[in-house]
């Protein structure tokens, strides 16, 4: 069992910068794929990013390619977001997740969720 917590969302005026954590608990942390979702109010949650190890390749919507970047700290159970250049069409509840692998992460197969953190930006 894992459980996800999610931190860091915030109000910020476009073009700024976040950075979301998610701690995870349980010692196995380091055998699963994280990847982050988001949701805007009335849409779908969607894939935004994913990364199996924290020296493996990373996965990306194109909507945040160059923008975001995913890394991991296995030392810590923790997956991070780093977001810059932030548009107002970025707001939505953003989720942290871990599953099986890249794949099936970005195909929405994925064994936990976070609750979840708002991120709001205001143009």
């Amino acid at each position: 069992q894992v459980q996800l917590v999610e931190s860091g969302g915030a109000l910020v005026q476009a073009g700024g910068s976040l950075r979301l954590s998610c701690a995870a608990s349980g010692r196995t942390f380091s055998t699963y794929a994280m990847g982050w979702f988001r949701q805007a109010p009335g849409k779908e949650r969607r894939f935004v990013a994913a990364m199996w190890s924290s020296l493996g390749s990373t996965n990306y919507a194109d909507s945040v390619k160059g923008r975001f970047t995913i890394s991991r700290d296995n030392a810590k159970n923790t997956v991070y977001l780093q977001m810059n250049s932030l548009k107002p069409e970025d707001t939505a509840v953003y989720y942290c997740a871990a599953g099986r692998s890249v794949s099936s992460i970005r195909i929405g197969s994925v064994d936990y969720w976070g609750q979840g953190t708002q991120v709001t930006v205001s143009s």
